[in-house]
């Protein structure tokens, strides 16, 4: 083995900590994340085909946790492959604001450290004070982007609550306006009597409790027996709902009691007919409190039933007598039962386990409350698309193949879904966001982009959902509402959207709901759904368990690389995984592998340039022929974003066959071989690292691209821009 004029680096055991950062700032002032300096430099044909994403931006909350190590890992995988085969290749990073999440974080600071509240401070200084935090946040986001190896373009940067976003934001808002399609109405929403404010679906956090179920009657005249864990409701109800076929109660269907004192409140109770209502559940039949449920509201709507308001906004009685009115809804629970006992109504109490909905940014509980808010109508035809509603354009878009979701039994659970849509409440009573561009005078209501002339007019204090802003991602960050922006013509629809299962549809079906009505085309053409990175025991990593891995740590420990290969590997698309120190530690090992590998490869190989050599012995072109089949194989494999089954493949390849066989086979012929078997395993030796750190640098890019600095070639480029060793027009052409 000759060391003499190999890179002295190789002669060291593999230290990342030393690597990384030197790689990552040598990719970055390469320019060569951008892809119009891919073509400027020569490096792509100005007519290739384009590969974009956009990436899922993380809320500038805090730092990144493994979710988003597997989501940076992933979609680098994706987006150097493609740079590798010659694509126009664009990744566009940007961070979401995240409106209640980061309002609701900054106001635990400065309650915890100066004991104010945002009231406080008012709007102008608060908003001063949650951007400062933002830009805090996203600084170290950035900085962890990096450290993982991501190579996005950061010179197209975006943020969702900059000014291009805002305009983007304020466009579709007043498109949506003119075409009838945002209204402002009373309607059943999430209220968050400790945020005081509506929140999305998405943010409701179940939390498994025990309850006790009542069963009872409204008074000893009234004869059926219904069930509830919220007695204290009951004070609001207007039927009661049973199935039409229920023998037990045909007789009162249609029939109306009134009850002229339930704990002080008066009732006129209607025994409807809806086949909503399950016989075999409870007594079978259901109190209809038509303000305070979805269900019983649709149910009111069916039935034309009243509806009264009996809880308020800060979950308290606006009914009854002394004993419940102004009182929070736990203690008029209480009084309620009570009452239920002293007057034999009540047949029995149970207790049961129930998912109680909590707001996950301030734990209070969930109060479902009529109020006038901001909502987008998904059933309104839409005429300059062909009369389909929003929710027939988002339905359309995935049956009719447009968009393609990676794995495609997610497609059930999105039509499901979108099946059953209400329209979207827009509207937040924070003050962190996106203004509501609607504004008042008197009786006037004003929609516009730009705000109204002359004085007088107060605009909306409401912000809108982040969803809203996050719908519009794809095509915002590419220069729309500019149509003739460049980056819009060539690079939208997107070619992939990469993200979670778990926001399939907070996320990606308003996405496709916006780009389908506002552009007429989808915002992207495949998905892939990424699961929940657990913990070794198959638990989802929290604080609260100390079990939380957290990436920058591991990445410090083990390198990059290694945590990318455990992301990776042994995980399909859509399917949870499991994640422990010894599975990282595993691939730095195989780091220090393919390190110790290079180092007998290019020691025993000084000289030789590894270019149009083509007198191989003939077990050494059937070794040839091995490899290559392998990578005509992965590439197939890689364009069907099989990558778990690649990165096993490489990894089983370069480990117990390259090195523990043909590199022990090597030794022999180096020292017994003739001089032509030598020369031949020499040029084989080098022709297959080569293709090992090509096919290899999607996964663990850092290794490689120093590896690669060390070989002997001709007119070598950097590795990250190197051509895949398969022509881009067929995965089953030779390889080059």
């Amino acid at each position: 083995m000759n060391e003499s004029n190999i890179d002295p680096k190789l002669l060291k055991p593999y230290d990342p900590k030393e690597t990384e950062d030197r790689i990552y700032k040598m990719w970055e002032e390469s320019g060569f994340f951008n892809p119009d300096v891919c073509i400027e430099k020569g490096m792509t044909d100005k007519d290739a085909e384009t590969f974009s994403m956009v990436l899922p931006p993380p809320n500038v909350t805090g730092t990144l946790h493994l979710g988003h190590a597997a989501t940076l890992t992933i979609e680098d995988i994706m987006t150097r492959f493609a740079r590798m085969k010659g694509y126009k290749t664009l990744w566009l990073p940007g961070t979401d604001h995240a409106a209640i999440a980061t309002q609701s974080k900054v106001e635990k600071i400065l309650e915890k450290e100066e004991g104010k509240r945002k009231g406080d401070l008012g709007r102008e200084e608060f908003l001063k004070r949650v951007n400062q935090f933002a830009q805090e946040s996203h600084d170290t986001i950035i900085n962890q982007s990096k450290k993982m190896g991501a190579s996005l373009d950061w010179s197209r940067e975006a943020f969702t609550l900059d000014e291009k976003r805002n305009l983007a934001v304020r466009t579709a808002f007043k498109k949506m306006y003119d075409d009838g399609l945002i209204y402002r109405g009373h309607r059943i929403v999430n209220w968050d009597p400790k945020g005081q404010t509506v929140i999305s679906d998405d943010e409701i956090v179940y939390e498994e409790r025990k309850a006790k179920l009542y069963t009872f009657k409204y008074s000893n005249d009234f004869p059926i027996y219904i069930s509830t864990t919220r007695p204290e409701t009951k004070v609001g109800d207007t039927a009661v709902a049973v199935h039409p076929n229920d023998e037990r109660y045909k007789k009162y269907i249609g029939k109306t009691y009134e009850i002229k004192d339930f704990c002080g409140v008066s009732l006129n109770i209607k025994i409807v007919a809806d086949e909503s209502v399950e016989k075999e559940f409870g007594t079978g039949a259901l109190g209809v409190t038509p303000a305070h449920s979805q269900i019983d509201a649709d149910i009111a709507t069916r039935h034309k039933l009243d509806t009264k308001q009996v809880i308020n906004e800060f979950a308290k009685m606006t009914v009854g007598d002394e004993r419940i009115l102004n009182k929070k809804t736990i203690e008029a629970r209480e009084v309620i039962v009570n009452f239920l006992r002293e007057n034999n109504l009540l047949e029995k109490e149970e207790e049961v386990t129930q998912n109680i909905s909590t707001a996950e940014r301030t734990g209070g509980i969930i109060e479902p409350l009529p109020k006038l808010q901001w909502f987008i109508d998904v059933n309104k035809p839409i005429k300059e698309r062909d009369n389909k509603s929003l929710k027939e354009l988002m339905l359309e878009a995935v049956r009719s193949k447009e968009v393609n979701i990676i794995p495609n039994r997610f497609e059930k659970v999105y039509y499901n879904w979108i099946e059953n849509l209400r329209d979207w409440c827009i509207s937040r009573q924070i003050w962190y966001g996106h203004r509501i561009p609607v504004w008042y005078k008197g009786e006037e209501i004003y929609c516009g982009v730009e705000t109204p002339n002359g004085n007088g007019w107060e605009q909306d204090s409401d912000t809108l959902d982040t969803w809203f802003s996050s719908g519009l991602w794809t095509f915002s960050t590419l220069g729309w509402p500019d149509l003739n922006a460049s980056d819009f013509k060539t690079y939208h629809p997107t070619n992939m959207l990469e993200t979670g299962y778990d926001i399939l549809f907070f996320w990606i079906a308003r996405m496709i709901l916006m780009s389908t009505y506002l552009l007429g085309e989808v915002p992207f053409k495949n998905v892939y759904l990424h699961g929940i990175v657990r913990d070794a025991q198959g638990r989802k990593m929290s604080k609260s368990l100390g079990n939380s891995l957290d990436p920058l740590e591991l990445t410090a420990k083990y390198g990059a690389d290694a945590v990318r290969m455990s992301l990776i590997i042994g995980t399909g698309p859509g399917n949870d995984s499991k994640m422990s120190e010894d599975k990282i530690r595993a691939y730095k090992n195989y780091a220090n592998k393919l390190w110790n590998i290079t180092r007998f490869v290019l020691s025993n190989t000084e000289n030789i340039k590894n270019e149009n050599f083509n007198n191989y012995v003939d077990v050494d072109k059937k070794l040839i022929d091995e490899i290559d089949k392998l990578i005509i194989e992965i590439t197939k494999e890689m364009d069907e974003y099989k990558f778990y089954l690649v990165g096993e493949k490489i990894y089983q390849y370069t480990w117990a066959r390259f090195a523990d066989i043909i590199l022990e086979e090597s030794k022999n012929i180096f020292e017994n071989g003739a001089e032509k078997e030598i020369l031949s395993r020499k040029h084989f030796l080098l022709y297959t690292l080569e293709k090992i750190l090509k096919i290899l640098h999607p996964f663990m890019p850092f290794v490689t691209e120093e590896l690669w600095g060390m070989f002997l070639k001709e007119n070598k480029k950097l590795l990250m821009i190197e051509k895949w060793p398969v022509s881009p027009d067929t995965s089953q052409g030779e390889p080059v």
